[in-house]
Order: structure tokens, then sequence, then C-alpha cells
């Protein structure tokens, strides 16, 4: 996941000839399209900005490596815990436009699985859950029912881009 700070596709314009990846939209906002060639260019004549590039690329890596591992080991509550919390922080609003149909797809399971979990963590005061629409309540409550993915992604972010990255 790519918020407000981030970009999709940058290895192409680190010389690697193509986008290796695809930016689906979660939440609508605005974005920046960059040829990128004309990323590069001003990639390489700026140190401070291949660099952070090269770190959010970082960054995307260690994050899809930490999700394939927590959709191995992991519950459906704490992964669903896990990317609300994700998409907060991404996106910097506590109520989030999300299907339980989306969210299945999100997560790889099937939809009466959200629809159970979503009942659990509204039931327990942490979320607010309406047609398409996420209410986040107690963001303690959510990190406390994420797994340890949450905490280890959002560190990682911290110490390759910076502590104000995230909120």
């Amino acid at each position: 996941m790519v918020g407000v700070d981030g970009v999709v596709g940058a290895s192409a314009a680190l010389d690697g000839k193509m986008a290796l990846s695809r930016g689906i939209v979660q939440l609508g906002g605005e974005i920046i399209v960059c040829d990128t060639e004309a990323l590069k260019s001003t990639a390489l004549q700026s140190p401070q900005l291949l660099a952070l590039l090269i770190r959010h690329e970082q960054t995307v890596y260690a994050q899809a490596q930490q999700s394939a591992a927590c959709f191995a080991t992991h519950q459906v509550v704490a992964r669903l815990s896990r990317w609300l919390l994700r998409a907060r922080d991404l996106s910097g609003s506590d109520t989030l436009p999300f299907t339980q149909e989306y969210l299945a797809e999100m997560l790889g399971v099937r939809r009466t699985s959200v629809t159970v979990v979503a009942h659990t963590l509204q039931a327990a005061g942490l979320i607010k859950y309406s047609r398409g629409r996420i209410q986040i309540l107690n963001t303690e409550g959510l990190q406390d029912s994420a797994c340890e993915c949450y905490g280890t992604v959002k560190a990682q972010y911290a110490r390759l881009i910076g502590p104000t990255a995230l909120k």
C-alpha cells in the first residue's frame, strides 16, 4: 500500500526499464503522473531524490514480504485490523469507503469471513461498519487486535522514509 507520500512504479525510473507493479486506487485523492524518463533524469541530478526513491522501493518490497508472511500465519481478524490501520495511516482518515467484497479481495478470503470479522470488531466498539463505509472508532483497540505485522511495517517505513511520513 502506498499513500500520499509514496510512489508507484519508481523502479522503472531507476533504470528498471519497466514498472514491476501497477497502481490500484483504493481511496480517492489527488495524484501526480510523471514520465519515467523525466523522473529518472531528475533523480540522477539529485542524489537525495535518488536515495529517497530507492528507500521507498525498499519499503514497498519489505511490505510485500511482510504481507506474504502475514497471509500465511495470521487469522483474518488480525489481518483485517492491520489492513484497516495501514489504510488509515496512508489516507489520514478514520473513515474508509470499503465494501466487504473489496476487503475480502484484499485479504484473500471469502466475503462471509469479512462479514463475521467486521461484526466482531464492531461489537467490540473498534469500528462502525455500514454499507461500504468503515469508521475506525478505537485506534488503540484496533492496534491490539492487529498482528505484529502492522507495527513491523510502520517501523520499517519510519526507518527508511522518516518518522513523520506516517501519522
